[in-house]
């Protein structure tokens, strides 16, 4: 059920020599604790099933030896010569997903970055400089757009109105006030 391999990495890169089993225990719980849901009401069993699993593992005569190293940090921004954050062509192409637009200045996902990025005092130019994106990098998710797009066609926007059978416009002012005249 528990794998000694996946030890937490919330406690940094630290050597825990000589700790007792609670203390093992302690450790181990709060790494799964940490990253699986668990009911409230469940908690004292997992405990219970992580010390029998420990004790089967750790002789409790011996003592205890435990080496806890934290993940690896993820690869840091290059920066070019003039301190501006670059990233990179993959960073870049991840970044774009069909429903959001990933930000590098928080790694959550936004339909739109305006709102997000006037929130952080950039403007979309300020943004695209300091991480190095290409003048073309998106501003709106791709769904979103075509989602905006296709309401924007069928409310009948940016087309002229249609004319009646052949005939001159008739929705002109002129000529609803002519119409209105009787001439």
């Amino acid at each position: 059920m528990f794998a000694l391999a996946e030890l937490p990495s919330g406690v940094g890169e630290s050597v825990i020599r000589g700790h007792g089993f609670q203390e093992l225990v302690a450790v181990v719980a709060a790494s799964y604790l940490g990253r699986s849901p668990v009911e409230s009401s469940e908690i004292p069993a997992v405990i219970t099933r992580i010390a029998e699993t420990l004790r089967s593992i750790v002789p409790q005569s011996a003592p205890v030896e435990l080496e806890v190293v934290s993940e690896p940090e993820p690869p840091a921004q290059d920066a070019d010569e003039d301190g501006v954050q670059k990233a990179s062509r993959s960073q870049i192409r991840k970044s774009i997903t069909p429903d959001a637009l990933i930000s590098f200045e928080d790694g959550k996902g936004y339909r739109t970055l305006r709102l997000h990025l006037a929130s952080r005092g950039f403007t979309p130019e300020s943004y695209r400089e300091k991480w190095g994106l290409p003048a073309d990098y998106p501003m709106v998710a791709p769904n979103y757009s075509a989602q905006r797009s296709q309401m924007a066609k069928d409310a009948g926007l940016g087309r002229r109105p249609k004319s009646a059978a052949g005939s001159k416009a008739s929705g002109t002012t002129r000529d609803r006030r002519a119409k209105a005249a009787g001439v």
